[in-house]
């Protein structure tokens, strides 16, 4: 059984959907970043970074246990293990990981600005709303025009769609109608019918 520790963020919520999707067993381990957890020497021994997630594999490659950080690289490792959400094929492969590393570069950093500025502080800076929601409008500009050719980012569904969708749940907070994107929000609202996303956007339960 696969051990994962997370809390309720998007990056968190971007493995919690993954093992939902792939259907294997895990353990939750809740991290809560706003008390700290994530900074306690027994996290630090797993993730160095003391940031969520991370997960720990009891059945690692090797047969050996593995303890793995950074979602992305937790999404590439929990597609190679199953067989799963990555194509098989290499242009297909490259075509998944050009957008999953577009969310790790673009829309993470930019969107969790976006939070930031525009809802986390008390006092909202109009710099920093302004710089990054216009940033994160861009980014759904480049997302619509993709979607308005495929799909799905990829060839199929994939593990970009399974990092992008927990971010753009949140396209509230970056002062974002979805409706100014036509092919998000078509996307979006497919990629939500999911069960398993459903379920995976529900880890860690808060209660």
């Amino acid at each position: 059984m696969i051990e994962l520790y997370t809390w309720s963020t998007p990056n968190g919520r971007k493995v919690s959907i993954m093992l939902e999707e792939c259907g294997l067993p895990y353990r939750v381990h809740k991290i809560d970043i706003g008390r700290g957890d994530q900074f306690t020497p027994e996290y630090v021994a797993i993730n160095p970074n003391s940031k969520i997630p991370s997960i720990v594999d009891p059945e690692g490659p090797d047969g050996e246990p593995l303890a793995l950080m950074e979602s992305g690289a937790i999404l590439v490792y929990l597609a190679g293990k199953t067989g799963k959400f990555l194509p098989p094929t290499s242009r297909g492969k490259y075509d998944a990981l050009q957008w999953l590393m577009f969310q790790m570069g673009g829309v993470g950093p930019s969107f969790g600005q976006a939070h930031h500025f525009m809802r986390a502080k008390k006092d909202e800076i109009p710099y920093g709303s302004e710089r990054y929601g216009r940033e994160a409008k861009r980014l759904y500009a480049v997302m619509d025009s993709r979607l308005a050719k495929s799909e799905y980012f990829s060839q199929e569904y994939s593990i970009a769609d399974i990092a992008i969708y927990p971010w753009v749940a949140r396209h509230e907070w970056h002062r974002v109608d979805l409706s100014d994107y036509p092919n998000v929000k078509r996307w979006y609202e497919g990629i939500g019918a999911r069960p398993a996303v459903a379920r995976g956007m529900a880890v860690p339960p808060l209660n």
